[in-house]
């Protein structure tokens, strides 16, 4: 830990690319891990329904052909693949976008988005549509919606850069 603090604390620029590349692929690679595990180890995709923490979480199998909610769900191949493409589009104009911020935050956020982003993009070209498997239920009110780890991503990414549209802190070791 002491030789990370070193290294950011040291005169050396940093590389926003190098950062959100390594963000986003980890966020991507514990997106496609927990899908794998419950769609194929647990198979969930034909139980359909698992509780975890009883009156909680349980991992409901949804398969979202459309955006959040099921927007603009279709079977069609054509709508499928404009999500695709939209998807892959603002990731792009997200990574070009966050490459010129000189926050961590941001990189941080944007990476986030990416992450996700990309996470569900390869469930699209998989499946077909996003598998999403958690639902959280709480208080006696039933939750009828399912969401996954990148949903979780592109969620917190993009409330971070509502609310910290700046950065907390800017650093001048950034390219």
């Amino acid at each position: 830990m002491k030789n990370i603090k070193k290294y950011f604390k040291s005169n050396k620029k940093i590389n926003p690319i190098k950062i959100i590349t390594l963000i986003s692929l980890f966020i991507f690679i514990l997106d496609q891990l927990t899908k794998f595990y419950v769609v194929h180890i647990l198979d969930l995709s034909n139980r359909l329904n698992i509780t975890a923490v009883t009156g909680f979480i349980y991992f409901k199998m949804a398969w979202n052909e459309g955006i959040n909610f099921g927007l603009f769900a279709n079977s069609s191949n054509l709508m499928r693949l404009i999500l695709i493409i939209i998807s892959i589009s603002i990731c792009i104009g997200i990574l070009y976008w966050a490459s010129k911020q000189k926050s961590y935050f941001l990189l941080f956020f944007s990476s986030a988005i990416i992450g996700g982003a990309m996470g569900n993009v390869v469930d699209r070209i998989i499946y077909g549509a996003v598998a999403d498997f958690l639902n959280i239920t709480c208080c006696g009110i039933y939750n009828p919606y399912s969401f996954n780890i990148a949903d979780i991503s592109i969620f917190f990414g993009v409330v971070g850069i509502i609310l910290f549209p700046n950065g907390k802190k800017q650093n001048k070791n950034f390219n």
